[in-house]
């Protein structure tokens, strides 16, 4: 009984959503494939040959081969989570000129007189590499609800730096 009334517990709670576009929650799916079909088969398999060599304490094949199986059961596991309370946002039904979740905007940096473009995406799409901004970045908190023209300021670890919103687009 006790039981129960905790599982009715959990279905009343309200968990949190991580806003991702489709894309990237397209691409943690495909990894997520990828680990479970093929890098967990390959690393259980090479655990096998490892134990086959013998004495486990001084066989660096069989703890590499356990480590790698560590960290791809956790980011299994984190995937997993993520997937499962991803909120996928549709940016193609998006429209305007109001920076939000998925938008690309074009910044002038003052400081560095450069223009960068970036996109806002979910935290666990980010890649700064790719241009692509977390949401939950400085940055990209500063930005939202600007528009084209609009000036922000960043706390940053090398001091306040100024941006001006060139451009902003759902594409």
């Amino acid at each position: 009984m006790k039981i129960q009334r905790l599982l009715e517990g959990l279905s009343d709670m309200d968990m949190d959503k991580y806003p991702i576009t489709a894309e990237g929650f397209n691409r943690l799916e495909a990894e997520l494939k990828n680990l479970k079909s093929v890098e967990r088969p390959d690393v259980i398999k090479a655990i096998a040959v490892a134990r086959e060599h013998g004495d486990l304490k001084e066989n660096a094949e069989y703890h590499a081969a356990r480590e790698k199986q560590s960290f791809i059961e956790a980011r299994i596991s984190l995937l997993e989570g993520v997937t499962s309370f991803a909120e996928v946002i549709d940016i193609s039904a998006i429209s305007g000129d109001i920076i939000r979740f998925g938008a690309h905007v074009v910044v002038y940096d003052e400081d560095s007189d450069e223009e960068v473009s970036y996109q806002i995406v979910g935290e666990h799409e980010a890649d700064i590499a790719l241009k692509r901004l977390s949401v939950t970045a400085p940055l990209a908190r500063a930005l939202l609800g600007k528009s084209d023209g609009d000036v922000v300021d960043v706390v940053t670890p090398k001091g306040k730096k100024s941006y001006e919103v060139c451009g902003v687009s759902f594409k």
